[in-house]
């Protein structure tokens, strides 16, 4: 599950980020505890902490004092919306500058990305 790409708990943080996405997790239910997870996937219980810590912090999980780890209601709202973001930033924004540099018209990049539908 885990490659060298970046640090374990960032890739633990990505991957629950993406089970919300998909619906594998579900507002308002429960994750598995940071234990359960190190010992899941055999890793340092403190990475796992690190990871799911960040996902508090970013209003992906919140806590129930003494009982666990729960998927905030808004959770796929909000990562979409980030993604939605990211996405223009990371990848549309250069595509345009791009575009304009080798001089592809916007209309040309319009019509091509019309003909693959609605996603």
């Amino acid at each position: 599950m885990f490659d060298d790409r970046s640090p374990i708990y960032l890739q633990i943080a990505d991957q629950i980020k993406n089970d919300i996405l998909t619906g594998a997790l579900a507002e308002d239910e429960q994750v598995m505890s940071t234990n359960q997870y190190a010992a899941f996937y055999r890793i340092n219980p403190a990475t796992a902490a690190k990871g799911f810590g960040q996902l508090v912090d970013e209003g992906v999980l919140y806590k129930k004092r003494g009982i666990g780890m729960f998927v905030t209601p808004n959770a796929r709202d909000l990562l979409r919306t980030g993604r939605k973001e990211s996405f223009f930033a990371d990848v549309v924004d250069p595509m345009i500058r791009e575009a304009k540099a080798i001089g592809i018209p916007l209309t040309d990049i319009v019509r091509h990305l019309a003909s693959y539908g609605d996603a």
